[in-house]
């Protein structure tokens, strides 16, 4: 039997791999900058107590801090992104976890910041921000603080609580997770029919799930969740541990449940949560319809889970990744040659987007980057149209992070997670649209269509379902009550069952270990922003495909806003008003129709 394996990293070409000279040129200077961190904490820590003496000197302090936690950050995404790209590199390992503590005793010594802002009080903030004018900028951030001030501790406590930061699982990157599924998890290869081994891996199981060959589909998906389930106990203990610290914060800074400790910061209601689910669960049908339809037009007795995004096509579109960019920036031109001269530039030039496949790679796909840096993309691109789709889903996240970084100060430079997901989904729902109106081979549209359908049972109903979940376990650790990997992949399944109705036969065990599958789940509450996002984004889309009045020029606005207004109000600005679940429903229209003209299609 032939094997067909995944290139060791330093076999990759350098123009499939992303710049990471442009932050440090090299390890040795990577090293001077932390050196220059840990020197700088004694400077920053002497200002403590002194704050209130002067509207200049807070000016002055305020400055530091964010200079001290710029190049903390840079010294972070260095390592990470090294990492992330070969978790078998042991050396890059090292440098991340140096540099994450780094980061967490950086935010330990700057501690002494917030609490003695509300000791100074924010009328005397808000009359210095009037006076001082390297204050000003600071109005709507005393305003944050002040909404949030019954959630803020004394230094002390603080100074605590980014040390626990550290010992904790950290939101983005949970190590512990990282580590096992990324580096040390093991899976069986899937099996063809005619009997060729394929590896099974985190950056081929996109591929595997799309692959032509039921039986390549069946053993991939099968023997991937199977390396899961070896490990589920761990991994249950990994994620006990996440939301555990979840429930500490939410403890420590005296809030009432771990969702309102997640939402309430960005002023965002708790009702826009459970509409979210009220709309999803009421339009479950739509699905079972889809399923019953893709069943028919496979020609399957009986529909699995791991027939979902099969290609009903014999040979799907091969997309170069040049084509892929060249398609992305004709699909985004409503947006001005401005934007669009960045995202290609930024895709051939400047070198953001790490594309290869290779061993060790982490599973899925990002954009990061951080104040002072690049956007930086990490994917595994595979010449199809869910490749396209992916390129184009992270620049969007991409150009929002340029947009923001160019337009704003450090201090409203990180945009929320609430509105990430809606410029992602937005360059889709673009590039999509210009597809179907160009690309008019049938086999093509059938392609652009499962794409689409693909997408949407991703963010629209994975997503969804893993938020029921998550909501679900967090209360378990509010109220005490046990939790193991049996409990998790239980109810997992029970919701996953729902949502599948009868038209999609069950593998109990395997479609239970999903929440083992997600890295996002050690990101409170950030899975069922896929969905508001994707909302929002076929919103804002369907305004700038429709030519109306002030629609471009609001969108990009939106981008350039990053933290400097609520996210809400940030949407508003674009013309959307996501706490109603009107958008949500407009989605679940835009859903029905893609099953439409799937049903059309496959007749």
């Amino acid at each position: 039997m032939s094997q067909k394996s995944l290139p060791q990293r330093n076999e990759v070409p350098l123009e499939e791999t992303w710049n990471l000279a442009s932050i440090f040129a090299s390890p040795e200077e990577w090293k001077k900058g932390v050196h220059q961190v840990n020197s700088w904490l004694p400077q920053i820590a002497a200002y403590q107590g002194k704050l209130g003496t002067s509207p200049q000197m807070l000016a002055k302090t305020l400055h530091e801090v964010e200079e001290l936690l710029i190049l903390a950050m840079k010294v972070f995404v260095y390592t990470g992104l090294a990492g992330s790209v070969d978790m078998t590199d042991q050396e890059a390992q090292a440098m991340f976890g140096q540099a994450r503590g780094l980061v967490a005793k950086a935010r330990a010594t700057a501690a002494f910041v917030e609490p003695e802002l509300m000791q100074i009080g924010f009328e005397t903030l808000e009359l210095w921000a009037e006076e001082e004018v390297d204050l000003e900028i600071y109005t709507h951030y005393f305003d944050q603080l002040k909404q949030g001030q019954q959630h803020i501790r004394s230094t002390e406590v603080e100074e605590v609580l980014a040390y626990v930061s550290e010992s904790l699982p950290p939101k983005q990157t949970l190590t512990p997770y990282s580590a096992l599924t990324n580096a040390d998890l093991k899976f069986q290869p899937a099996i063809d029919t005619q009997g060729a081994e394929i590896e099974v891996g985190q950056s081929s199981i996109d591929s595997l799930i799309t692959h032509p060959d039921r039986e390549a589909r069946r053993t991939g998906w099968q023997n991937y969740a199977d390396g899961y389930l070896s490990f589920k106990n761990t991994l249950a203990a990994i994620q006990t541990t996440a939301l555990q610290r979840d429930v500490l914060t939410m403890r420590a800074r005296n809030y009432e449940s771990a969702l309102q400790a997640s939402l309430e910061p960005n002023t965002i209601p708790e009702e826009v949560f459970h509409n979210l689910i009220g709309v999803f669960k009421k339009n479950l049908p739509t699905w079972h319809r889809y399923w019953r339809i893709r069943r028919k037009a496979l020609g399957y007795d009986n529909f699995h889970v791991y027939d979902i995004k099969a290609p009903l096509m014999k040979e799907k579109p091969l997309i170069a990744y040049d084509q892929a960019v060249e398609w992305i920036a004709a699909g985004m031109a409503p947006l001005g040659e401005e934007y669009v001269n960045v995202l290609r530039r930024g895709c051939t030039v400047d070198r953001w987007i790490d594309r290869a496949r290779n061993k060790g790679k982490r599973q899925g796909a990002f954009s990061w980057g951080s104040y002072g840096t690049q956007p930086f993309i990490m994917m595994s691109y595979a010449d199809d149209i869910f490749s396209l789709s992916t390129l184009a889903h992270e620049l969007g996240h991409s150009m929002h992070s340029h947009y923001t970084r160019q337009t704003q100060p450090f201090v409203y430079s990180q945009y929320t997670l609430f509105v990430a997901e809606v410029a992602s989904n937005f360059n889709q729902a673009l590039v999509r649209d210009y597809l179907f109106k160009t690309q008019n081979d049938a086999t093509f549209q059938l392609a652009l269509v499962e794409e689409a359908m693909s997408n949407f049972h991703r963010y629209f109903f994975i997503m969804p379902t893993l938020a029921r979940w998550e909501l679900e376990m967090h209360q378990r650790v509010e109220k005490g009550e046990p939790l193991n990997a049996q409990i998790m992949s239980t109810r997992c399944a029970e919701l996953f069952k729902e949502g599948y109705g009868e038209e999609v036969e069950f593998d109990q065990e395997r479609i239970g270990i999903t929440w083992a599958q997600f890295g996002h789940m050690y990101m409170d509450f950030y899975v069922y922003q896929y969905a508001t996002g994707i909302s929002a984004a076929n919103a804002l889309a369907n305004g700038v495909l429709q030519g109306k009045a002030g629609a471009t020029e609001n969108y990009l606005n939106f981008l350039k806003a990053g933290n400097s207004i609520y996210p809400l109000d940030a949407l508003k600005m674009a013309g959307l008003d996501m706490t109603t679940p009107e958008p949500v429903e407009q989605a679940f229209a835009v859903l029905a129709s893609y099953v439409d003209k799937f049903e059309e299609l496959v007749a």
